[in-house]
């Protein structure tokens, strides 16, 4: 089994200097906020337009399933762009491999943007969508890792969690700018998605406008990311001769359980988080004659919208307590609130407790979602410090990436998908039940994990680096 050596020594390793710092916090957060910026752009449509446009069925519900049945295409692609792009990010470097995976997903963004419908080349459009979909993934698959890294290979002495948490924030803020945007557009062309014209201004052209906008900012990332110099770390790695020929092979034969901890240890958060995008945005807006609570779109994407700052505003509240508790203690408490907390979804959403349509209490709506995004905010800042730190210099990229992505598939890619499902046949407190579920595997991967907080990425023991030096 693959370790790191135990704590960190008392070697030295520079600080950045303050710009250099400055660009890698930059280049960190710019990158993931647009690639989370795309995906979620992806996801509020998922919702709110392709059913309409791309996925034409006897029922809503159909159509709704179909659509998020490929948003969860995009889960399936992230393993194998994280196998492609940490080979590369393991072979070449960290630099030119996050160039790439930000290229990837924009282009297919764009191109999504300009996709015919279904009205118009019949199956081929929701064929197209579900391919530019997966070439989202692979892009996303080899993001994350990349800039985690980045952030977590140039850190401070114990300050790595804190500097780790950069590229977190990237989730929450676009998030805001995905649907703070269609909240705009909605707003400005009068479009009720409660009652939605076929031929009105948004769904004629008006959906299109963020996809196309991606453009723009993926063009300002890849200028922000060609002035970045490789990690120190990694290139202390190489000039040890460590770089390693296949780090797929490598990282199976090295690093194996740490693969299967590192899936597990994101399962948690990665099925709170898209039960509080995705599929709450579907149950909250869904019609009431079909069990859901018929709230209107504009009046539910702005409580989203507040309840992504705390989120956001816990990501580095999670950094710090991570750097000062350790990260296995810090996140065992965080789990064991999710699990807790999926017991009360009956409590709040209940269609005769939050009440429909006009009636709903929207107040109790934010106070579920600002509780669910404190959560999510707190347990998903220290990811990007806990995955790098399971894997040695030479397999971390791909095997911090394909721990991340595989579990995007267990805890993301599905998870809207089963909660709709146990909506309609069994009702909204289940959807708690299997939350608390997958918080309970977290837990069990996290007493199964060694703490982290102070191994040292920079050095491998001899008897480690051996078996998967080429």
């Amino acid at each position: 089994m693959s370790t790191l050596t135990a704590p960190d020594t008392a070697e030295a390793r520079p600080a950045p200097s303050g710009v250099q710092k400055r660009r890698i916090i930059f280049a960190s957060l710019v990158g993931t906020s647009i690639e989370f910026y795309d995906f979620y752009v992806y996801a509020t449509a998922a919702i709110s337009v392709f059913p309409l446009l791309f996925f034409p069925a006897s029922d809503a519900g159909g159509a709704l399933l179909a659509s998020l049945a490929t948003f969860g295409v995009a889960f399936v692609a992230r393993p194998v762009g994280s196998i492609i792009f940490g080979h590369f990010g393991d072979r070449l470097g960290r630099k030119a491999t996050l160039l790439g995976s930000l290229l990837t997903m924009g282009i297919a963004t764009v191109i999504i943007g300009m996709l015919p419908t279904y009205a118009q080349i019949g199956l081929w459009a929701p064929v197209m969508l579900a391919i530019m979909r997966f070439c989202q993934g692979l892009g996303l698959g080899g993001e994350w890792s990349g800039a985690a890294l980045l952030a977590t290979e140039t850190a401070e002495k114990g300050k790595r969690a804190r500097a780790a948490m950069w590229p977190q924030l990237g989730a929450p803020i676009g998030f805001l700018f995905a649907n703070g945007f269609f909240l705009l557009l909605t707003i400005w062309m009068g479009h009720d998605s409660t009652d939605p014209a076929h031929d009105g201004t948004f769904l004629t052209w008006g959906w299109r406008i963020p996809f196309l906008a991606s453009a723009v900012i993926v063009a300002l990332g890849v200028y922000v990311r060609v002035k970045l110099e490789e990690t120190p770390v990694f290139a202390r790695a190489v000039a040890r001769g460590e770089k390693v020929k296949t780090p797929l092979k490598a990282v199976l034969q090295t690093s194996w359980r740490q693969l299967i901890q590192g899936t597990f240890i994101m399962l948690a958060t990665y099925t709170l988080f898209y039960l509080f995008t995705t599929w709450i945005l579907s149950y909250a807006i869904g019609a009431t004659e079909n069990g859901m609570l018929g709230i209107g779109y504009q009046d539910f994407l702005v409580l989203q919208l507040i309840a992504i700052l705390f989120f956001a505003a816990m990501t580095p509240v999670s950094g710090a307590l991570a750097d000062r508790f350790g990260r296995k203690p810090f996140l065992i408490v965080v789990t064991a609130a999710i699990l807790v907390f999926g017991f009360f979804f009956d409590s709040f959403l209940a269609p005769e407790v939050m009440g429909t349509g006009a009636d709903a209490n929207m107040g109790l709506m934010l106070v579920f979602l600002i509780i669910g995004m404190t959560l999510m905010g707190l347990t998903f800042g220290v990811q990007s410090a806990i995955l790098p730190e399971l894997f040695p210099t030479n397999v971390r990229y791909t095997g911090s990436a394909i721990a991340y992505n595989f579990s995007s598939i267990l805890g993301a890619a599905v998870a809207p998908f089963i909660a709709a499902w146990l909506v309609q046949n069994h009702g909204v407190a289940w959807v708690g039940v299997y939350l608390a579920s997958m918080a309970l595997l977290t837990l069990l991967s996290l007493f199964s994990t060694k703490e982290t907080k102070d191994l040292d990425l920079d050095t491998l023991t001899a008897t480690d680096a051996q078996p998967a030096v080429a």
